[in-house]
């Protein structure tokens, strides 16, 4: 069975390829590091090690003493909004952290030249930026990236480290651009804001539901289909190459808080809050998926009304 590595296991996508590994028979080793999830809840389905990626000794050891067959390279500063608050911190994560992984390689190859682990590196639609603003279609992978913040920025370089150390090490890289994904154990996205607001108002641990801009369009994906996308890429992906990961149903922001009454049966009066209302904000986020149909036959399988309903089932139990 191959030798899996995940950075980032302590975060929502970490935790959902962690359980989606285990259930193949294989427990993966994990990193974490300041856990956006409680780890518990995945602990007895993988190994971890506490690992900063922005420490290149830890970096190293942990891949020279494992020699993954797979890396999927997800640990990051992933907040946008949190980047202009700590745009070096975002920068030394997302981009230095991804050199370590890259030198990690080169460094164990001085010794042993067979060493050659596939390289998922987990890249984001934030990329493209203003040039969703621009062209509301679908954005192919040639599409020019002007990320919007720092954390865009982080990202693209991200991606073109991955595609300069394949061009001109061999490493054999893989650019997943992911687009929006939520799911159990998401926080701080539309969806589970909206699902965990939703189950306070059930329980009555709030009396008001606040939200932002209701007019935006978003190409949602569930989690365990993304989990699917990335695991196919690691076998059929082509070295080198940039993939968008997004789903093909649009909804609009208000028609989140529509199947939450579907699901839940209670009537929600939502309130917008000025604060909450982003200075620039996207009108639509939609990517073109068909490069990494063809390359992998993947589809986008789970509706948005089942992943809402496992996270309200989630929430109950955690509030």
């Amino acid at each position: 069975m191959s030798n899996v590595l995940i950075t980032g296991g302590c975060g929502m996508v970490g935790s959902h390829l962690i359980e989606f590994y285990h259930s193949k028979g294989i427990k993966p080793i994990a990193t974490f590091h300041n856990p956006t999830i409680d780890i518990t809840e995945v602990a007895d389905k993988c190994e971890y090690h506490p690992c900063d990626v922005r420490d290149r000794d830890s970096v190293h050891a942990l891949i020279h003493n494992y020699l993954p067959d797979v890396i999927y390279h997800l640990a990051a500063q992933s907040y946008p909004a949190l980047s202009w608050e700590i745009p070096i911190e975002t920068f030394e994560t997302n981009a230095n952290g991804t050199i370590n992984v890259f030198e990690s390689i080169k460094k164990i190859r001085e010794h042993a030249p067979g060493y050659d682990p596939v390289v998922i590196v987990a890249c984001s639609s934030a990329q493209y930026g203003s040039t969703l603003i621009k062209h509301p279609e679908p954005v192919t992978e040639e599409a020019e990236m002007l990320p919007l913040h720092p954390y865009g920025v982080s990202k693209v370089a991200q991606d073109l480290l991955a595609y300069q150390y394949h061009t001109t090490f061999g490493i054999k890289c893989i650019r997943a651009r992911i687009f929006n994904t939520t799911g159990v154990r998401k926080v701080n996205d539309v969806v589970s804001d909206f699902t965990k607001r939703a189950v306070q108002l059930e329980k009555g641990l709030t009396d008001k539901f606040i939200c932002g801009n209701l007019s935006t369009k978003r190409a949602i994906t569930d989690v365990r289909d993304l989990i699917n996308a990335l695991y196919k890429l690691s076998s059929d992906g082509v070295y080198g190459e940039a993939y968008n990961i997004s789903g093909k149903h649009i909804y609009q922001v208000k028609d989140i808080i529509s199947i939450i009454e579907e699901v839940t049966g209670i009537t929600i009066n939502a309130e917008v809050d000025a604060v909450l209302m982003r200075p620039l904000d996207e009108p639509i986020i939609y990517g073109n998926s068909q490069k990494l149909i063809a390359a992998t036959g993947w589809q986008q399988e789970i509706p948005l009304k089942q992943t809402i309903t496992d996270m309200i089932g989630y929430w109950r139990t955690k509030l």
